[in-house]
């Protein structure tokens, strides 16, 4: 009995001297510098709160607003073709991978070794003349041998959170380069859409500059009119009709980038109609401000869990300052058998050659050169980066927003005086041609009538077609709406504790 309490104190005592030793290696002043990201930081600004409503978010398919099917279906082969999708999800695939391998670390080792091998002794001076010279033997070892790392500190348990969390990274990475297909694919069939309509107008003006033509022609056989009337007809046709050729060049250009974003070859854009994309959408924000507003992003997502990553590695450098202990078991057998020792090929299982060890290992830091304040130094950094790169992933994703915003505003404002001028150039074309047609001006005031229209009607098309791609902007700076609960989780930011890194808020 009094062995046993000796045995006891001698164990307390021991493991008190690790626990003393173990202070020249001390993490004293290596710790997250960087402040909070305080609620009172963050102004929204007044785009976003004249836009804020009772608006659902928005739906993880907001392409589907624009009311074409040609679009639908170009966006799904998309997301099935694109190679960057095959490469974002090998990506999560490898992360979690890695994060298997680390997590095994958690759960005892077993391993098997074995060697059988068959030896000749030469019979030299060396080893002979004698027993074993010139003699062949089978030399043959087996160990079985089990392992289990205590992690009385918990260093492995945060190695493998820390790779699951840099998982999710991967998984949301993911969908950031989803959105980011979605939201280029979109514009682009915007900007083939606004070619067509800029041809069509093109069209339009040289139909009517070929009846201008034709009508000056009549003219001239009837006695009324002069050659110089029929030379300013013909001026501006070659004109139009290379402009028209520049759309047909941009058009084509544009089908072959269609084709590209959707994995497929140039040849998949020559069977492309032309779009019939609905203006009707409406832009809308939910209600909750700010924090709802970005909280779904998938950058700013992805940015939540890299700071818990971060979190988990520097508590796992943490303890790696601490004594540890792995508890082992081996049990094998060992023999040279046959020759003139006797014996068979299996006789190194035998009782008599089996041998077994059992015991802890203790392994504790004491003088490493600094090794360890470095890799918790290193650690705590790099908290420190992804802290503030999460603050800029906010405050970017908040000015995106806005930006779209005070576009689409503007875009609208634009709308009204657009339509005011574009109807009384059609007035003005209207009159001129039918002065002209009745003798009562010259073609100078057609033309000039004409370029004017033609202006007006470009600037009505590509103000729809910006308020298109400025609506495109604004659903993939939202984050491109939710695809699920598990998608559009993020880690809770770290408690304020006196253990915890520094805590980052954002308010609602």
């Amino acid at each position: 009995m009094v062995s046993m309490v000796c045995e006891k104190i001698r164990m307390i005592t021991f493991l008190a001297i690790c626990s003393i030793i173990a202070g020249c290696a001390n993490t004293h002043g290596i710790a997250p510098i960087d402040p909070p990201l305080a609620a009172n930081t963050l102004n929204s600004g007044a785009a976003i709160q004249a836009a804020a409503h009772d608006a659902a978010w928005p739906d993880s398919q907001w392409w589907r607003a624009l009311h074409d099917p040609q679009l639908d279906r170009l966006v799904a082969q998309a997301l099935t073709d694109n190679p960057s999708m095959a490469v974002a999800a090998a990506r999560v695939r490898l992360a979690s991978a890695l994060a298997a391998g680390t997590g095994a670390a958690l759960s005892p080792q077993l391993k098997l070794d074995a060697s059988l091998a068959r030896e000749h002794w030469p019979d030299n001076y060396f080893y002979g003349p004698g027993l074993m010279g010139n003699a062949d033997t089978w030399n043959n070892t087996v160990s079985l041998g089990l392992s289990y790392d205590l992690d009385l500190w918990g260093k492995n348990r945060n190695l493998a959170t820390r790779s699951l969390d840099q998982a999710h990274v991967a998984a949301v990475d993911a969908r950031a380069a989803q959105l980011d297909l979605e939201s280029n694919l979109v514009r682009a069939y915007i900007g083939f859409s606004l070619q067509y309509a800029l041809r069509d107008n093109l069209v339009r003006i040289l139909a009517e500059q070929q009846r201008i033509l034709d009508f000056a022609n009549a003219r001239l056989k009837g006695g009324i009119g002069t050659q110089l009337e029929i030379s300013q007809a013909q001026t501006p046709l070659p004109e139009t009709l290379r402009q028209i050729e520049v759309l047909d060049e941009q058009l084509a250009l544009q089908r072959n980038q269609l084709a590209a974003l959707i994995g497929a070859g140039p040849g998949a854009g020559d069977s492309l109609q032309r779009p019939s994309l609905s203006t009707t959408f409406q832009a809308g924000l939910p209600a909750n401000l700010p924090l709802d507003l970005i909280g779904h992003r998938p950058d700013v997502v992805a940015q939540r869990w890299r700071i818990e990553a971060d979190s988990k590695g520097m508590a796992a450098a943490k303890a790696a300052f601490y004594p540890n202990i792995n508890l082992s078991v081996m049990a094998g057998g060992f023999a040279v058998a046959g020759g003139p020792l006797g014996g068979g090929f299996l006789s190194f299982l035998g009782h008599n050659d089996l041998t077994y060890s059992a015991g802890p290992a203790l392994s504790l830091p004491i003088f490493d050169g600094g090794r360890l304040r470095a890799q918790l130094g290193a650690a705590s950094a790099d908290y420190d980066i992804d802290v503030d790169q999460y603050k800029q992933v906010v405050l970017g994703a908040l000015k995106q927003i806005a930006d779209q915003l005070v576009t689409l505003h503007a875009l609208d404002q634009q709308q009204i005086q657009v339509e005011l001028s574009l109807a009384t150039a059609r007035k003005s074309d209207e009159l001129a041609t039918v002065g002209f047609r009745r003798g009562l001006t010259d073609y100078l005031n057609v033309l000039n009538a004409q370029a004017h229209l033609l202006m007006e009607e470009q600037n009505q098309q590509r103000l729809m077609a910006r308020r298109l791609d400025a609506y495109a902007a604004l659903m993939a700076a939202l984050g491109g709406g939710v695809l699920d609960a598990a998608s559009a989780a993020a880690p809770p930011l770290p408690a304020d504790n006196a253990n915890a890194p520094a805590r980052l808020e954002l308010a609602q």
